[in-house]
């Protein structure tokens, strides 16, 4: 036995188990350890780290350090990390940094139609109804369809309404051209559609006395105090003889929907003209074509698809046609060519603009790649400046009340 160990070497250790080895190694070298063994770094608590990872992990916990002293700072983590979080999901965010952001709005997510009467606007109403269902946006309608011009008051009131209202919205009335922003609102996006002044006068004038094809009584209901004599009065006599339902201002019509709530927006001139035409470039993003109709609707759907998508082929289905047709205007006749005459001149301004709105609508077009029907254009009518005609203050038009007809189709 004393001869084994002495072979061995006195001073060099028996080996020991792994276990063993382990604690020598958390423990510093063992009193009999010599320079065959060697020292452990003291970073060895994370043995499967090298320094470089070490390092590494050091700096990010500095970063993450930086990163909380500058939360503090600001009062709460920058609105990116917020937005991801919603976006990853509810479950991921802290109550405390309070309520989430609002979710994602399409742009625009305010659009106004303050639909010219007589000029399509119960066929888009109806279109409106159906796309609101499909694309889940929300349609803001008005209990009031005959009063376009209003005071002061009830113009805070009704902006009031409108920028309360559940985005995204889209809100259509009968009304003339609101300024949001003069009473500290968000200016929404206006869109609109007109179509010749004489053809939108003619159709007004015999709708109001006759109606359409809904029904055979409906004119009835809609002008019950018109006189017979006034009903059945011929359209060449009230324009020939200078009624006022057929002279200015009343046929001073479309003009004040673009020129606003001024009292000058009223009184045919230069200055209602340029003023509608500055808010047509400015507030509206689209001022389409009666006579265009479809043009229209294809443009719509690519400025505002979250409303207007599958517009085209919605007013395109059979079903949609025939409910359309109905409101068709009835009896209608064409004045003599004379009477004719006339109407151009006293709604001289309205074709200015009717014009100007037309030549931009098909540069629009021409952008898009949109090509306007070849067709033989009607020759602009020849202009005087008529002697100022004495009339009556215009009473305001009847309009239908459009929820009342789209609540009885829904009901067939």
């Amino acid at each position: 036995m004393k001869k084994k160990q002495q072979h061995g070497g006195g001073d060099c250790p028996a080996p020991r188990p792994p276990a063993a080895a382990a604690a020598a190694a958390g423990g510093g070298p063992g009193p009999g350890q010599g320079g065959g063994w060697k020292r452990r770094r003291p970073l060895s608590l994370l043995p499967f780290l090298s320094l470089r990872d070490y390092g590494f992990c050091m700096a990010a916990l500095l970063l993450f350090c930086l990163g909380s002293l500058f939360y503090q700072l600001n009062g709460g983590p920058p609105h990116f990390l917020l937005d991801l979080r919603h976006y990853l999901g509810n479950s991921t965010y802290l109550d405390d940094h309070g309520p989430p952001p609002q979710k994602v709005l399409p742009f625009p997510s305010q659009v106004v139609y303050n639909r010219v009467g007589k000029c399509g606007s119960r066929t888009v109403v109806l279109l409106l109804r159906i796309l609101s269902e499909k694309h889940g946006f929300n349609l803001v309608t008005s209990d009031i369809h005959n009063k376009t011009r209003l005071t002061k008051n009830e113009q805070m009131e009704l902006i009031k309404n409108i920028s309360t209202a559940e985005q995204p919205y889209l809100f259509t009335r009968h009304v003339h051209f609101l300024n949001f922003s003069r009473f500290g609102g968000d200016q929404p996006v206006y869109i609109n559609i007109i179509r010749d002044p004489v053809n939108r006068f003619l159709s007004n004038y015999f709708f109001r006395r006759f109606g359409d094809w809904r029904g055979e009584q409906n004119h009835m209901i809609r002008t019950p105090s018109m006189r017979q004599e006034e009903r059945y009065l011929d359209i060449n006599v009230c324009i020939l003889e200078n009624y006022p339902e057929c002279s200015n201002p009343r046929l001073f019509y479309i003009i004040p929907y673009f020129c606003g709530q001024h009292p000058r927006c009223r009184e045919p001139g230069e200055w209602a003209l340029e003023r509608a035409k500055l808010n047509v470039n400015e507030n509206f993003l689209l001022v389409g074509i009666l006579e265009e109709l479809e043009d229209v609707l294809l443009l719509l759907e690519r400025f505002l698809p979250h409303y207007f998508k599958d517009v085209l082929s919605i007013y395109k289905n059979p079903e949609h046609r025939k409910l359309g047709n109905l409101t068709v205007t009835v009896k209608k006749t064409v004045p003599s060519p004379e009477a004719i005459q006339i109407l151009y001149q006293r709604m001289r301004y309205e074709y200015e603009f009717y014009y100007y709105v037309k030549e931009q609508f098909h540069l629009l077009k021409r952008k898009f790649g949109l090509k306007s029907p070849i067709r033989k254009p009607r020759p602009r009518p020849e202009f005087f400046i008529p002697s100022p005609l004495e009339t009556e203050e215009p009473i305001d038009d009847e309009e239908e009340d459009d929820e009342k007809w789209l609540e009885d189709i829904y009901k067939r």
